[in-house]
């Protein structure tokens, strides 16, 4: 059985990976594309990249996260979100060097230390065309400019294609995720043999479906 990411065939766990912000990679983005911030009015064109990535089902919970994680915060996004634009101004690709979700009510300005990346996404009719992880290594240096020193990123089992890139830029399991999704890992370990796994054993096939999944149940 061949998988996708956001392919809810898989049996869902929660992951999150880790590494510091030292020793950076640099990945040159392909011809034909540029980086910009976010600025006042890209929130429509954020929402449409996360929804036709299939971060989203609706441009209404779009909406609602983007109120939950930035509203009354866009002035932080100025330099904070960055955006993959096609020559001809179309914005194609997101991502955000932001701070812990659980963190939101604490003070932002001047906060160092721990970095968060937020909402990677790619629209769908431009997934395989190597902009991944040019706009990560771009956001990670961004995330570094800013004085943060170690990131975090937030994942799960049906997105292991973002997972694998994660691990191929040197993002690695927290422990604390590795123990208490240990599953989730051998999961991802099955479905892209990742050298950087090499402590988990490998799922097998019944331990890879959702419920249902092997009923044609999605």
């Amino acid at each position: 059985m061949r998988f996708t990411n956001h392919d809810d065939r898989i049996r869902y766990y929660p992951l999150l990976l880790e590494r510091s912000l030292k020793e950076l990679p640099s990945i040159p983005l392909p011809e034909g594309y540029r980086y910009v911030f976010y600025r006042p009015g890209d929130r429509d064109a954020w929402i449409g990249i996360e929804e036709s990535a299939k971060e989203f089902s609706s441009y209404e919970e779009g909406m609602q996260a983007w109120y939950r994680y930035y509203g009354g915060k866009e002035d932080l996004l100025l330099d904070r979100m960055v955006f993959i634009e096609s020559l001809d101004g179309k914005k194609v690709a997101t991502a955000t060097a932001y701070i812990d979700p659980s963190k939101q009510g604490e003070p932002f300005h001047g906060r160092l230390g721990e970095g968060w990346l937020h909402w990677v996404a790619v629209r769908r009719e431009y997934q395989g065309k190597g902009l991944s992880k040019p706009l990560i290594a771009h956001v990670l240096q961004v995330m570094a400019g800013h004085g943060h020193t170690h990131v975090k990123v937030p994942t799960q089992t049906t997105t292991w294609v973002a997972c694998k890139i994660y691990l191929d830029l040197g993002f690695r399991p927290v422990p604390q995720n590795a123990d208490s999704s240990r599953d989730g890992w051998r999961i991802v370990k099955a479905l892209t043999g990742h050298k950087a796994l090499e402590a988990f054993d490998p799922a097998d096939g019944k331990e890879i479906l959702a419920k249902g999944a092997d009923k044609g149940k999605h």
